[in-house]
């Protein structure tokens, strides 16, 4: 997954230039095909509920998938690359937060520093999966070390934490929250709220809970794996404060994900995340164009199958550079005699 050996010299604002300026139409279609078709299920679910529950489950898997499409656009806003306008993409993120679950001030700020620090292992713990280097698990008390197990267990991290992080924590804010952040998590909240007694009064609790629930796990589920396997595989960059590059971190620290041509769209092309790194402000619809445009940024793909291999890598070995799993722990004691 590493770029080629003279790619840091590089002019790559220049490649990616080009592509940072949202289309208008494109946006707004983009929003269409994601939205209408969103709610349009929805309906579909509520009505199923009267025929099948299979059937209510079976539409869930689309809807899920229209609501990760809805969180890409929701990203983008995020970054202000979807409109020109500043009021534009604030006022849709607003909107799509809620629909997402996500507050958007909130989680523009970490979301931001993510871009910020990824890859340095000294600016580890906001907006990325929580990551050990193997010396640091070792040196753990043996409860830190099983919350650790846990919290990566894929078993876990993909059921009960991603729900967990859309459910929950989305509704909370950290010490040292901004006053603006705050405000955003309240109102995004009250509104959620809002929503579900209106459609709960009108359609029933219980018929609510029943449509929404298999989709917010779903796509909670889809979302944190995209994540995951973006900054999460055997070559994946990391370095000390002094010797992390922004460049490398974007390059080598995010992965090209090759999804197949459906997944592709609905995860709003984010599988070209190596691009995104280097340049947020290009919007969702343009960075598979940046891409083929640019054989510099061509970086070796990970492939839905590969991908799976991720989740067997837990710890970073600063000695050999790379993402390993907890099978290195025997040979690192076994070297220091414990």
């Amino acid at each position: 997954m590493s770029a080629s050996p003279n790619s840091e010299k590089l002019n790559w604002q220049k490649l990616v230039a080009p592509y940072s300026q949202p289309d208008a139409w494109r946006s707004v279609w983009q929003v269409v095909n994601t939205l209408v078709p969103y709610f349009a299920l929805w309906a579909a679910m509520f009505w199923s509920l009267n025929i099948s529950y299979w059937l209510t489950l079976l539409l869930s898997i689309p809807a899920a998938g229209f609501m990760v499409r809805a969180f890409i656009i929701f990203h983008d806003c995020c970054h202000g690359s979807f409109f020109k306008s500043r009021n534009a993409n604030e006022i849709l993120g607003v909107i799509l937060g809620i629909i997402t679950l996500t507050p958007f001030y909130y989680w523009r700020h970490d979301h931001a520093i993510h871009h910020a620090t990824a890859g340095n292992l000294d600016k580890r713990g906001v907006g990325d999966v929580p990551t050990l280097t193997v010396q640091e698990y070792l040196a753990a008390p043996w409860w830190k070390r099983t919350g650790y197990r846990i919290l990566r267990n894929p078993l876990f991290l993909f059921t009960v934490g991603s729900t967990f992080v859309f459910l929950i924590s989305h509704r909370l804010w950290i010490p040292g929250t901004g006053r603006r952040e705050k405000i955003n998590v309240l109102y995004t909240n009250f509104v959620q709220l809002a929503i579900v007694i209106t459609l709960g009064q009108w359609l029933g609790y219980a018929a609510f809970f029943k449509v929404f629930l298999p989709i917010a796990v779903l796509a909670s589920s889809a979302g944190v794996w995209l994540f995951y396997v973006q900054h999460q595989f055997e070559t994946v960059y990391w370095a000390p404060k002094e010797q992390w590059s922004f460049f490398k971190a974007g390059l080598q620290g995010s992965s090209f994900y090759k999804l197949p041509a459906i997944l592709q769209w609905f995860s709003g092309n984010i599988g070209f995340h190596h691009i995104h790194h280097l340049s947020p402000k290009i919007p969702n619809y343009f960075l598979q164009k940046c891409y083929k445009a640019n054989p510099e940024l061509q970086i070796r793909p990970m492939t839905l199958f590969a991908s799976l291999k991720s989740t067997s890598l837990h710890l970073y070995d600063e000695t050999a550079g790379k993402l390993v799993g907890y099978g290195i722990l025997k040979q690192y004691r076994s070297q220091s005699g414990n």
